[in-house]
């Protein structure tokens, strides 16, 4: 099967911003995870994804096929991508018993039981308009828009945003259920709650400046790379023993330390309590982070 996304080399510049060749994948059966700072390009990259912006060089294939899509295989190829942004792309006067007639008239496979379904189980009443709706629940409301069209591609920025932890734990309930009816599909989830991508990505990228920092399998960070906590003198005999890949950051009370390999930094400082590394962790001190020149 072919990548359900494919980024190969993008590059797309503003006067104070650049993405610098990025490349990115997502392959069937993935969800995958795009983590960053603010301002990392996280945005821009699902931008030029949809075609809402033109790159300035590098390809973009969505689905097999380039963006922007040719205007004869648009429609039907925008019907197979669910998109749920950071604000709720709809009127905010429109109630949410007549956004059912919005995903109608827009998708051919649109499931109007599947929509009010997910709609109840959210608690979203049918008669509150889009306006009156929290930003937690805005958020239901798009996500709930994006399922309701049995999409292969879910592209989500920021879908979790404003939700409180079982509620969080509801989303992430659904993506296992849209990944599990279909080995076909597949999951972009932007986010900067890295503990939601712990439990549901299967790769994490990390985007900083424009430039991709780290693409790695989810198990790479949290199963294999560790983190020590030490103080000085403990750090300048553990890069004094040679550990590969190491980074750092100074604090004023110690030195967080991460390796890639947990066994290799637990071997170099045996009275060190060497734990695993987190998502959130490992994208710190892979940007902050120093390291040997």
């Amino acid at each position: 099967m072919k990548p359900l996304v494919q980024v190969s080399d993008l590059c797309k510049s503003y006067r104070d911003f650049a993405l610098e060749g990025v490349s990115l994948t997502v392959e069937p059966g993935c969800v995958c995870g795009l983590v960053g700072p603010n301002g990392a390009g996280k945005s821009t990259l699902i931008k030029c994804l949809l075609g809402l912006v033109t790159p300035n060089g590098g390809s973009v294939e969505v689905l097999g096929e380039p963006v922007p899509w040719a205007p004869s295989l648009a429609r039907d190829l925008k019907a197979r991508v669910g998109v749920v942004f950071d604000t709720i792309p709809l009127p905010r006067a429109l109630r949410v018993s007549a956004v059912g007639g919005v995903g109608k008239a827009a998708y051919p496979e649109w499931d109007d039981d599947r929509f009010r379904s997910l709609c109840q189980d959210y608690g979203l009443g049918p008669t509150k308009s889009v306006g009156e709706l929290s930003r937690g629940m805005g958020m239901r409301l798009s996500l709930a828009f994006a399922l309701a069209h049995d999409p292969d591609l879910l592209i989500l920025d920021e879908a979790t945003a404003g939700l409180d932890p079982m509620a969080r734990d509801e989303v992430l309930d659904d993506l296992r259920a849209f990944m599990a009816q279909d080995e076909r599909r597949g999951v972009l989830m932007a986010t900067h709650i890295t503990t939601d991508l712990e439990k549901a990505a299967d790769e994490v990228v990390c985007l900083d400046g424009g430039r991709v920092a780290f693409d790695l399998a989810k198990e790479d960070i949290t199963d294999t790379a560790g983190v020590v906590r030490c103080t000085a003198e403990q750090f300048e005999r553990l890069r004094a023993a040679g550990v590969e890949g190491l980074r750092w950051e100074r604090r004023p009370y110690e030195t967080v330390v991460m390796a890639p390999d947990r066994r290799a930094l637990a071997a170099a400082c045996p009275d060190l309590a060497v734990g695993r590394a987190t998502i959130e962790e490992y994208m710190t001190l892979a940007v902050k982070g120093e390291r040997e020149a």
